[in-house]
């Protein structure tokens, strides 16, 4: 039954009257798909997989030679790349714990009648939508001690923001999350407006307070979906590149994507790079996981 359904078509469709049949038209599509993930995706994955054992540099004619586990044991025990990493964590938990409460708020704000509320959340979702060269870009002018709008509305004076090593990854910090809370903005309105609108009434009828309403009704029922966009931004956090990069080049700042940039491009250290890359990988995908195993047990609640 269900291969003579896969199998049949309108008599009237241009594929019948051409003699294709769904499976056909099915494999057109999917198969060179399939093969631009093979080789776009999983063969390079594969391949700097082997160069992480090797001592391989692109910089040279040389062969690579197989040194095993040698580039692992020799990253993790280098108190550098922990430094890098230790900088990688202090942005991702200043950025996304920003990024959600920002994002958040502005979602509870927004999830009311108000005058012109379409017009308002396109605005509010403008940053996210630009380029990070872009946003790296204005925010350096921005962070300007000279001329820099933060400082004269702050009243800071000649402040300076990306060459102060204490503050410059916060000034980053900041710009990710004026860029991205709107994206946590987006996905928590679409949770507060799913809650069903009866729980508050029956809240209001008996007189629970916005306190008891809030933690008993509105962030219980949108936890999972919070939680989505918690784990979306805390993979891309992790991995951010192009805003510290572009604001500033202080050693504070330096997270383990441009670790990883200055050891395979500027050191050409490739086989040492790929296992830093993989290193990376297999500490996103253990954060991804708890991040997961939390969102199963908020789902079940």
């Amino acid at each position: 039954m269900a291969t003579a359904v896969m199998t049949s078509l309108d008599t009237r469709s241009r594929a019948a009257s051409r003699g294709m049949s769904d499976i056909r038209i099915r494999n057109l599509f999917i198969i060179p798909t399939i093969l631009f993930l093979i080789i776009f995706n999983i063969f390079p994955l594969i391949y700097s997989l082997g160069y992480s054992f090797t001592d391989f540099r692109a910089s040279t004619n040389a062969p690579a030679n197989f040194v095993g586990l040698q580039n692992y044991r020799e990253l993790l025990n280098d108190p550098f790349i922990w430094s890098n990493f230790a900088i990688t964590a202090k942005y991702v938990i200043v950025s996304v714990t920003g990024q959600v409460i920002v994002g958040f708020g502005t979602a509870m704000l927004l999830n009311r009648d108000i005058p012109l509320k379409g017009l308002l959340t396109t605005l509010l979702l403008l940053p996210m939508m630009l380029s990070m060269a872009v946003v790296g870009l204005f925010w350096k002018l921005l962070y300007d001690p000279s001329f820099g709008i933060i400082n004269y509305a702050l009243g800071l004076g000649s402040f300076e923001w990306l060459s102060n090593p204490d503050m410059a990854l916060y000034a980053v910090a900041i710009t990710d999350i004026w860029m991205w809370s709107p994206f946590v903005m987006l996905l928590s309105l679409a949770g507060l407006s799913a809650v069903p609108k009866h729980l508050y009434e029956a809240a209001a009828i008996d007189r629970a307070g916005p306190f008891y309403t809030f933690f008993r009704i509105t962030l219980p029922l949108v936890a999972p979906i919070l939680m989505i966009a918690i784990i979306f931004r805390t993979m891309e956090a992790f991995k951010t590149f192009d805003l510290a990069y572009i604001l500033t080049s202080q050693p504070t700042t330096e997270v383990i994507s441009i670790r990883l940039y200055k050891m395979a491009f500027q050191e050409w250290q490739t086989g040492r790079s790929c296992a830093l890359a993989y290193i990376v990988l297999i500490m996103v995908l253990a954060i991804t996981n708890i991040y997961v195993k939390y969102l199963n047990k908020v789902k079940e609640r």
